[in-house]
């Protein structure tokens, strides 16, 4: 008796959760296929209307900005690329430079992952203007990459390979050595399958992380060319605010829904991998 209220006591607390998700994402969907008028005089809806197709298409397709020549369909691909050249490198410097304090046995090791992990003391606001001396020295501003390689630099993931990488039994190596492996061989042929997981974990961390950015796509672009879709958010309707003009509520909150669709994407597409590397090692 007492377990089945605990099990119908999870379930009210799980589906109480997933409401206070979903919902808020219903309403803003709903609330974008209608026109700017009713949203403003009746409020926020709760069924849909007929402006879908009108106002994401509006959102997809019409410029916007200062100039007038950025569109949310840029936004999107400027994010995905950041985003994805982040994650992507993060997990390739991360797992490496892992992979060299686990396994080669050189003096100092302990000392210098300490060292790189303090540096998860120090966001990315307190070392912001530095990096962007660095960046703008190097005539990276405006650039992919300027965007990209000052955030890859984080002891994040190199912390979580680390641990994985000590999971693994010494065993291994030795056979690998047997089998006349070398140290790149064993790493790509060896850990590399089997930390699959791990790296389907990093990866979906890395890629939420360098595309929900703002504060430093917003110093480092000056070009709307590179803005981001968090900066647009911000900037690509700015017409709303002149006098004479109503606020584009619908098309604000159709560009929200679709901000969130690749993160959500890739989440869906590497769920599995992605739970395997937080709750179990794959051996």
């Amino acid at each position: 008796m007492n377990k089945n209220i605990i099990q119908y006591f999870s379930h009210l607390i799980l589906l109480l959760g997933v409401l206070l998700m979903v919902v808020p994402i219903w309403i803003a969907f709903a609330s974008s296929t209608h026109e700017n008028v009713a949203i403003l005089t009746e409020g926020m809806k709760w069924g849909l209307g007929d402006q879908l197709k009108n106002n994401y298409n509006e959102v997809l397709n019409q410029k916007g900005g200062f100039t007038k020549e950025i569109t949310a369909t840029k936004m999107f691909v400027n994010s995905f690329i950041m985003a994805l050249g982040i994650a992507v490198l993060k997990v390739i410097i991360s797992s490496m430079s892992a992979y060299a304090i686990v396994y080669f046995r050189f003096k100092f090791a302990t000392p210098l992952f300490w060292l790189i992990f303090i540096t998860l003391l120090v966001p990315l606001e307190v070392r912001i203007l530095p990096s962007y001396q660095i960046v703008s020295d190097l005539k990276l501003t405006n650039t992919y990459t300027g965007l990209i390689l000052p955030l890859v630099a984080s002891a994040t993931a190199t912390f979580f390979f680390r641990q994985f990488y000590k999971s693994v039994p010494d065993e291994l190596l030795e056979s690998a050595k047997l089998d006349g492996a070398n140290s790149w061989k064993f790493f790509i042929d060896f850990l590399v399958p089997l930390s699959k997981t791990m790296i389907a974990a990093m990866f979906i961390f890395m890629f939420v992380y360098g595309y929900s950015q703002y504060l430093w796509p917003l110093i480092m672009t000056t070009s709307e060319q590179y803005w981001t879709v968090v900066m647009g958010m911000k900037f690509i309707f700015l017409e709303g605010y002149e006098g004479g003009n109503l606020p584009r509520v619908a098309e604000r909150f159709a560009y929200i829904i679709l901000s969130i669709i690749p993160p959500v994407l890739v989440v869906v597409f590497l769920q599995r991998w992605f739970i395997k590397g937080l709750i179990q090692t794959e051996k």
